[in-house]
């Protein structure tokens, strides 16, 4: 049962969670958290927390509606990549010919890929068995698409399949975390089919911000705009229709000396006022990112001021003078009870798209009873943004639908 909806769905209040996870800190190497809320004028808690010797990245984020939730968010994605990067399941090493003899085998067509090396199924690498969200049949999937252990050299094998945290998720419950990732691989999917839409059509999905009338978040545009930072909040649901939404928010007027460029963020919930809240507090815990310096992974052209003023101007001009066009209140919405009520709903509406049933590997380790999971939906799109990606079925099609019509 929901009992905590403030912002988000969970079980137990951010307060409870932090009480249960503080003091396994140290055995998976967190030292701090930082609460970096107050480098930026917005006033939206964003909390850090660090993991010096990470095999991913060292620092984590977390942003919530109080300093507990962005506290507990900010740990809880430091645990849920600690445990990606030590996995101690069985795996197995062999070649797909020879793995799909005596097991069931993800259908690898249907999975995200790189165009830096070709799949082979005689070729030798790494597999983990997973099961079936619906029908808990157990089903091998490629390791590159479990582990966030990035440490050279990968294992032999890698280059297929792209490496990323999509679909990894914590939780107070295993079906809070399974809920958390299917929604995040939804989400990457709809941001891959959004980024192939004309410009005319993107334009038309501009959501009114005026017409929502939930109180926390009515609250958290009059902070946005107190601090004199516009925001653009675009609906991006794909035809599965889990909501989702597209933000960015940038500085009403330029500042040479400050030149924080237009930042983005991006939500996905059965609930559409909590996938909202999600897009918008990402941008604003994305702009902190940046601000305070901190994340291992940002390159030196974020901070590039003529090349980010100019993308200013095109942003600015984008949130201030398109219209709106979508009324909030027409959006499609399930606000459920349970988490097992969410679960069925998304594992549904994929169905509803002749999607094939997603595949979760649970990664709680027993020392930590910390419920961890990855999930891996064969069929939706991945992180389209990193270089070498190659668009699958899905966003194929679009392009298709697309095709000829100016970008």
């Amino acid at each position: 049962m929901k009992t905590y909806r403030i912002g988000t769905h969970r079980t137990v209040s951010p307060e409870q969670t932090l009480e249960r996870i503080r003091p396994l800190f140290s055995a998976m190497g967190i030292t701090r958290l930082a609460n970096v809320t107050g480098l930026d004028d917005i006033g939206i808690p964003v909390v850090t927390a660090c993991r010096p010797n990470a095999k991913a990245v060292a620092v984590s984020q977390g942003k919530g509606v109080s300093l507990a939730a962005a506290k507990a968010s900010a740990a809880m994605e430091a645990i849920e990549t600690y445990h990606a990067e030590n996995i101690n399941l069985p795996v197995h090493f062999t070649s797909y010919n020879e793995l799909a003899k005596s097991n069931e085998v993800v259908d690898i067509r249907t999975l995200p890929k790189m165009d830096v090396s070709s799949f082979c199924s005689d070729s030798r690498r790494v597999w983990i068995q997973g099961r079936q969200i619906q029908s808990k049949r157990g089903q091998f999937v490629p390791y590159d698409l479990v582990h966030c252990d990035f440490t050279l050299p990968l294992p032999q094998g890698s280059g297929c399949f792209q490496l990323s945290t999509n679909g990894l998720a914590s939780g107070n419950t295993i079906e809070e975390a399974t809920c958390h990732a299917l929604c995040e691989v939804i989400e990457r999917d709809a941001l891959a089919l959004w980024s192939l839409l004309p410009k005319t059509h993107q334009a038309k999905k501009k959501v009114d911000t005026s017409t929502i009338s939930d109180p926390t978040i009515r609250a958290l545009l009059e902070q946005i705009d107190q601090a004199g930072v516009m925001i653009g909040v675009w609906d991006v649901t794909s035809n599965i229709g889990t909501p989702t939404f597209f933000c960015m928010i940038i500085n009403e007027h330029e500042n040479q000396y400050r030149p924080l460029y237009a930042i983005s963020g991006s939500g996905t919930h059965p609930d559409k006022h909590v996938a909202i809240m999600r897009a918008i507090t990402e941008a604003i815990q994305s702009r902190l990112t940046l601000i305070s310096g901190s994340r291992d992974d940002i390159s030196l052209n974020k901070y590039e001021s003529r090349q980010q003023l100019e993308k200013q101007r095109y942003i600015r001009d984008e949130i201030m003078s398109a219209p709106s066009y979508i009324n909030f209140d027409t959006i499609d919405s399930w606000d459920n009870n349970t988490l097992e009520e969410d679960l069925v709903l998304l594992c549904a509406q994929l169905e509803q798209q002749a999607l094939p049933n997603p595949i979760a590997v649970d990664l709680t380790k027993p020392e930590f009873e910390i419920p961890v999971v990855r999930v891996i939906a064969p069929g939706l799109e991945g992180l389209h943004e990193v270089p070498g990606y190659v668009f699958d079925l899905r966003g194929q099609s679009v392009m298709q639908e697309f095709k000829g019509q100016t970008p």
